[in-house]
C-alpha cells in the first residue's frame, strides 16, 4: 500500500483519487504513526507542501528502520538541488508534483523494489532462522553426548589430623586400582607439605601450582603438561617440591584440573591437606566419596570428629562418607569399638601396625606393590575394590542408583 504526506488538501484529494487504495496524512507525526502500525506499505508520496526539513528527516528515518519502503518526493520544480538532496537522504526518486504519469510510474518502481528487498530480508531472516536452529541442535548435541559421555569418579581423602596415614591411603588406593586395570589419576593438593611424589619415587617436571600459568585456559591439553606418569594406568598430579612457588592454584582452577581429569580417567584420587581451605573445598565439591582416615588415640578421634562436624555443617551428605582406621591394634587404652561409637561412623577398612609399612614408604614403593601379602596390603586392595564396585561407570556416565545431593552452605 501506499501513504501520502501533503499539508494541502485539495493536492492530498487528488494524490488519494489518483493512488487507489492509498492512506492519505496532513502531518509528519500522523505519517509516523501510520507507518509504525503498517508494516506491509511499500511507498511513501510527500508532496509538494512539506518541508524540505521535515521531507529528508522522514527518508533518512525510513532508510534506517525501513529499508523496504520507498519515499518519493513531489516538488513543483525538479532541479538539481532537489535530486541531489533526495540522494543524500536516501530518497528513492524525485518527481514533479503535476506529472501524475511520472507518480504513478514511481509508485509502481517503489512496490517492485520493495518486493526484491523483502524477499530478500525474508532469504536472510530464514537463513539466520536456520542457522540459529542448527546452532541449538549442536549445542543440545553436545551436551547430551557431555552427558552420555562416562565421568570419572572422585575420591577425596581427608583428615584435619596430621600423621594419620593419610598419603598412605590415597597412594596405596590410587595404585590398587590402577594394578586392576583401571586408569587412575592421584591429585596431591597438599602444597605445602605433599608426599605423594616422594612415597612413588617420582621427580615430576611440572606440579598443581602450574595450573596458575594457564591463567583459567584449563584444557585437555594443559591438564596433561601437568601429569607425571607413574605406570601405564597411574599419572599423578604431583605437589611442589619446594615453598617458594610464587604463586598458588586457586580453587577455581583445582575445580577445573579436576573436571577435566574425570573426563580422561576412571578414578581420580585426591590427597589434601587436612584443611578446609578452598582446593579441598574444590575436591570435596566433586567428590563421589570422601574417605576419611584416623588413628586410634584422642588426639586423632578429635581431628576426625572436627572434619565430620564441619562436613555435616556443609551439608556434605554421610552416604558420601567411608572411613578407615589405621593402627587398629593400637594398646592405648582405646578400642576401635569405642572409636566407632564416638564418631557414629564404621570403619569401611582397618589397617594394623606393621614395620612393613614405613619400609615401603623410605623405598618409594607402594605398600601393595612392594609386601602384597602383608595385612595392609590385603585390607587397602579389598577398600579400593569395594570403591571401584560401588562408584562403578556406567555407560552413561552415572553411578547405578541414586547419587547423594552434595547442596551444601558457603560463606559468600
Amino acid at each position: 500500500m501506499t501513504s501520502i504526506l501533503e499539508t494541502d488538501a485539495a493536492q492530498r484529494s487528488i494524490l488519494q483519487a489518483m493512488l487507489h487504495g492509498s492512506t492519505a496524512v496532513g502531518t509528519l507525526d500522523d505519517l509516523y504513526s501510520h507507518i509504525q502500525d503498517a508494516p506491509d506499505e511499500f511507498a511513501v508520496v510527500v508532496g509538494p507542501g512539506i518541508t524540505t526539513e521535515d521531507a529528508t528527516g522522514f527518508a533518512q528515518w525510513a532508510r534506517v528502520n525501513r529499508p523496504d519502503l520507498g519515499v518519493i518526493l513531489l516538488r513543483d520544480t525538479v532541479d538539481a538541488g532537489a535530486l541531489s538532496l533526495a540522494l543524500r537522504s536516501g530518497m528513492r526518486e524525485v518527481v514533479q508534483s503535476k506529472d501524475l504519469a511520472g507518480i504513478t510510474t514511481a509508485v509502481q518502481r517503489a512496490r517492485s523494489v520493495a518486493s526484491a528487498i523483502g524477499q530478500t530480508m525474508m532469504g536472510e531472516a530464514q537463513a539466520a532462522a536456520e542457522q540459529a536452529k542448527a546452532t541449538m541442535i549442536a549445542q543440545a548435541e553436545a551436551e547430551r553426548a557431555a552427558a552420555e559421555a562416562p565421568q570419572g569418579k572422585v575420591f577425596t581423602v581427608f583428615s584435619t589430623k596430621g600423621g594419620v596415614g593419610k598419603s598412605l591411603v590415597a597412594v596405596n588406593t590410587a595404585v590398587a586400582l590402577a594394578d586392576q586395570g583401571h586408569r587412575v589419576c592421584l591429585v596431591d593438593l597438599d602444597v605445602n607439605s605433599g608426599d605423594v611424589a616422594l612415597m612413588l619415587q617420582l621427580t615430576p617436571n611440572r606440579n598443581v601450582n602450574d595450573l596458575v600459568g594457564f591463567r583459567g585456559g584449563i584444557d585437555e591439553g594443559a591438564i596433561e603438561s601437568l601429569l607425571t606418569p607413574h605406570s601405564e594406568r597411574l599419572s599423578v598430579v604431583a605437589a611442589p617440591v619446594h615453598l617458594d612457588s610464587p604463586d598458588q592454584a586457586s580453587g577455581e582452577e583445582i575445580g577445573q584440573l579436576l573436571d577435566g581429569l574425570r573426563a580422561m580417567f576412571e578414578f581420580v584420587v585426591v590427597d589434601t591437606s587436612g584443611v578446609f581451605d578452598d582446593q579441598a573445598l574444590a575436591a570435596l565439591d566433586r567428590s563421589d566419596s570422601i574417605i576419611l582416615v584416623g588413628t586410634l588415640d584422642i588426639p586423632a578421634l578429635k581431628g576426625v570428629k572436627l572434619a565430620t562436624s564441619t562436613l555435616d555443617l556443609l551439608n556434605f551428605s554421610r552416604d558420601l562418607w567411608t572411613f578407615v582406621l589405621n593402627r587398629a591394634d593400637a594398646k592405648v587404652g582405646l578400642t576401635p569399638a569405642e572409636f566407632e561409637s564416638t564418631l557414629g561412623l564404621k570403619a569401611d577398612a582397618t589397617l594394623v601396625s606393621s614395620r612393613e609399612v614405613l619400609a615401603a614408604v623410605n623405598r618409594g614403593e607402594p605398600l601393595v606393590n612392594a609386601y602384597p601379602g602383608n595385612a595392609n596390603s590385603k585390607a587397602l586392595v579389598a577398600f579400593a575394590t569395594s570403591l571401584a564396585a560401588t562408584h562403578a561407570v556406567s555407560p552413561t556416565g552415572t553411578k547405578p542408583g541414586r547419587k547423594p545431593s552434595r547442596l551444601r552452605l558457603r560463606k559468600s
